[in-house]
């Protein structure tokens, strides 16, 4: 059975960041890494308006049920689909190669720990706690640089969701976490227990 180890946080916290660093120190033969981003629901068959009106942030906007069918596949050394999801098209698409089992599986997304389906999977459950400031300059710089967007928009989307989402379920969900770890892969104490950890429940 394999180890499933949950990273949550809000947008720009570092819950990526973290993931890749735990999974270089177990590296791609053992650890596979999955984002809660590659199962929102597919929107390529809304109208504009249907599609304006999505809330990226909210736990509606994910097929929970999904990831949950596919982790418990995954765990149980079963094959799943890759999915992804292309913000610009609304869609989400199964790619080619599907994903092997492989003994450690990180989940990584905002609203993970939000989802009590998700959290009975959970082996570790972790929070990445980072200062609202950083996170949204992050935010910033990822959604103009990487995906084209204007400054207007990003803080729009920001003030009208982000951040009401983040305070009524992405902070609160951080009460069912393991560990709440501070600035996230910069926190290398933190990275050095969570690898340990992982590796004992591996041994037993």
């Amino acid at each position: 059975m394999a180890i499933l180890v949950g990273i949550a946080g809000g947008t720009g916290s570092g819950k990526t960041s973290f993931a890749h660093k735990v999974a270089e120190r177990f590296g791609r033969e053992r650890c596979l890494t999955i984002a809660q981003d590659s199962y929102y629901k597919d929107g390529s068959d809304l109208d504009a308006a249907a599609r304006a009106a999505i809330n990226y942030d909210h736990p509606d906007a994910f097929d929970t049920p999904l990831l949950v069918q596919d982790l418990r596949d995954l765990k149980a050394g079963r094959p799943a689909p890759a999915l992804t999801y292309d913000h610009a098209n609304y869609s989400r698409r199964v790619l080619p190669d599907a994903l092997s089992p492989r003994p450690v599986i990180l989940l990584e997304g905002i609203l993970i720990l939000a989802e009590e389906p998700l959290r009975r999977l959970m082996d570790i459950k972790l929070f990445i706690d980072t200062d609202a400031d950083v996170r949204i300059l992050r935010r910033l710089r990822r959604d103009i640089k990487e995906r084209g967007r204007s400054f207007d928009s990003v803080e729009q989307q920001y003030l009208d969701s982000v951040r009401p989402m983040h305070l009524e379920f992405v902070e609160p969900s951080k009460r069912y976490a393991d560990l709440i770890i501070p600035e996230g892969a910069e926190n290398a104490v933190a990275l050095e227990a969570v690898v340990a950890r992982v590796h004992a429940m591996l041994k037993a």
